[in-house]
């Protein structure tokens, strides 16, 4: 089915697209004030509790039943802890202008995975849509890329986070949730934050200042990044996730556009050229009809 220009997935898409690759220029004013790995868990732990509130103190949801704490572990363990542990860990041997690209392994990684664990086969227009997204991301990244370094060890590790932020999306997809999706979302989160915090505090740790940027950057990266960017991150998911991956390439275009109007990063000529190609793969993978699962 093709996707309506007024049609509420595109809307949710676009708002993910922007909400999402907001957190990378906030989380760098929140890093001029606390050490990574602490600041993250911080906001992964508020953003848990808080949506838990909110999902059993006033909506007065169901808590989850005896089996479904797994799943939530599961989920939480792969697409927060693993995902951000390794992805810090891998930020002190690979400069930002190629974690900037590495987000655009996720779709492909996404497309592989669906493909061999949901037995979900892959149109060549999809497959398609999904290299051109790629060499989007790669000629807009280029800039940043060229001046940037990184070990042999470094890349291993931006690899592996990727590997396991995919691997949970596409483990959310094959669960038949029961749970309102803000619930998922917190317990998840929570969850992450929970398995990072030995590690946060086990980490050596400058002095955090906890100033007027370090709570405005954890507010941003709690509310419309954790919260609201994650739940429509499920919600597309569960309509499709070798569509919602798609998304996931116009993340670092606008990575790089809020970068430029607030960190003064470059904003050049590849950008543009990456940008429409971005939109080229889009408009082939969102307009592309997938096999139904028949076990959903």
């Amino acid at each position: 089915m093709t996707v309506s220009p007024r049609s509420p997935y595109l809307l949710s898409g676009i708002a993910f697209a922007i909400l999402w690759s907001s957190a990378s220029t906030a989380g760098k004013f929140g890093l001029q004030s606390a050490d990574p790995l602490w600041f993250f868990t911080l906001r992964f732990l508020i953003a848990g509790v808080l949506l838990l509130f909110f999902v059993h103190g006033i909506q007065r949801s169901r808590l989850p039943h005896e089996h479904e704490w797994v799943p939530l572990l599961v989920f939480g363990c792969f697409n927060t802890a693993l995902y951000l542990g390794i992805f810090i860990i891998a930020l002190q041997y690979v400069a930002a202008g190629i974690t900037t690209l590495s987000i655009a392994l996720n779709p492909l990684l996404i497309g592989l995975l669906s493909a061999f664990w949901l037995k979900r086969p892959i149109a060549g227009r999809a497959w398609l849509s999904l290299l051109i997204g790629l060499a989007g991301v790669g000629v807009a990244t280029y800039p940043l890329v060229a001046t940037s370094h990184a070990t042999p060890g470094g890349l291993a590790l931006i690899g592996l986070s990727m590997l396991t932020y995919s691997i949970g999306s596409v483990y959310y997809s094959s669960v038949p949730w029961q749970l309102p999706r803000l619930a998922i979302n917190g317990w998840q989160v929570l969850f992450g934050g929970v398995m990072l915090l030995p590690f946060a505090l086990a980490w050596p740790l400058r002095t955090t200042e906890y100033d007027l940027r370090f709570w405005g950057s954890l507010l941003w990266l709690v509310v419309p990044v954790s919260m609201v960017a994650v739940h429509l991150w499920l919600q597309l998911l569960k309509s499709d996730a070798v569509k919602a991956a798609m998304w996931l390439y116009l993340c670092p275009v606008f990575g790089i556009l809020f970068s430029w109007w607030f960190l003064d990063e470059p904003f050049t000529l590849f950008t543009v050229v990456g940008g429409g190609l971005v939109v080229l793969a889009l408009y082939l993978g969102q307009s592309q009809t997938y096999p139904t699962r028949t076990d959903k």
